[in-house]
């Protein structure tokens, strides 16, 4: 799609930092979200009916009943983020919509706080400063049996999806001292397991029996879809936690509360949760969970570099290449 000399409509659904906004409006049309609110269905139906390309983000359903309406000029999906199980692919596809993603720039910032999570649940952190703020209570100081939790030195972490966030996230529990275990769709090159001294589990069934600490990193797909079932989350030993930084739907999530309710697990660390943007009253209210508003990716740093590669694929798509991070290659 080579450029002509009007400019493009670009329509982005969110609002973005400000150095990327203004770098979208100096190459595009660029059409911003300036108060934030985020767009119905019904507004995401007019934009397609008017963009030639649409820079959604994660929250955004980009289904089959908003690609239906698109316009013929629609030709690109620039997604803000890095999964795009937000879009119906199929749809885009045989439409003939590009789709593209910002993969690899917030794999630190999301291991970062997987590890703050995997340090902060068995040491209940959440606990201790909740405590302090809270003015009914009167803390008398130290003593030696208060608000014991749990040294991870030592412990087995079990990593779900060993990409590049469980490699990240394996890097920073060694350093702890954690013993890493890890189940993948693929089992990673001997070098990569020597130089993470993972042992790879091929029963993710097995794997979750033997762990003191669980951490979630894989895509929500519908093959990966409460990957951690009723009958999974049985598995566990009563004295594990389970971490999640990657997304809700691959926890069943009201067992998960059921069974730190019941003392079957023993707490939790969520930063992203089944049905966003509600959460589950009773993962709230426990003093054994710490629930984060989805805040893994959230850096200025990270939030500039996922601007910045979007822009790149849209300036690169419409000066007729291939972008570098789109999702179905063979489609140019």
């Amino acid at each position: 799609m080579p450029q002509s000399a009007k400019r493009p409509v670009v329509i982005v659904t969110r609002k973005l930092p400000d150095v990327v906004e203004t770098r979208m409006r100096e190459l595009f049309d660029a059409r911003l979200n300036l108060d934030d609110r985020p767009m119905s269905q019904a507004d995401l139906i007019e934009a397609v009916k008017t963009a030639d390309v649409l820079v959604p983000t994660v929250t955004d359903r980009i289904d089959r009943a908003v690609l239906s309406q698109a316009a013929p000029n629609l030709r690109l999906v620039a997604n803000f983020g890095t999964g795009v199980d937000n879009i119906d692919l199929d749809t885009a596809r045989n439409r003939g919509i590009l789709v593209t993603n910002t993969p690899g720039v917030l794999t630190e910032d999301t291991a970062d706080m997987t590890m703050a999570l995997i340090l902060a649940v068995p040491r209940r952190l959440a606990e201790g400063t909740a405590y302090l703020k809270d003015g009914r209570n009167h803390w008398s100081g130290w003593a030696p049996t208060w608000m014991l939790g749990h040294r991870i030195f030592g412990k087995r972490l079990g990593i779900i999806g060993m990409g590049r966030i469980g490699q990240a996230v394996a890097r920073r529990a060694r350093a702890f001292g954690l013993q890493i275990h890890y189940h993948n769709r693929r089992r990673l090159s001997e070098e990569i397991e020597q130089d993470l001294e993972a042992t790879y589990w091929e029963s993710l069934d097995q794997m979750l029996a033997r762990m003191d600490i669980i951490s979630v990193n894989c895509p929500h797909t519908p093959a990966t879809y409460h990957l951690l079932s009723a009958r999974r989350l049985k598995l566990l030993k009563p004295t594990s936690y389970v971490v999640n930084t990657a997304r809700g739907e691959v926890i069943d999530e009201n067992e998960l509360a059921r069974l730190i309710e019941a003392g079957a697990i023993a707490g939790a660390g969520l930063d992203v949760f089944e049905h966003e943007p509600a959460v589950n009253p009773k993962l709230l209210a426990s003093d054994r969970v710490i629930s984060l508003p989805h805040m893994g990716s959230a850096t200025i740093e990270g939030r500039i570099d996922m601007g910045e590669k979007v822009i790149i694929n849209i300036k690169t798509f419409l000066d007729g290449h291939a972008p570098p991070d789109r999702v179905h290659p063979a489609m140019f």
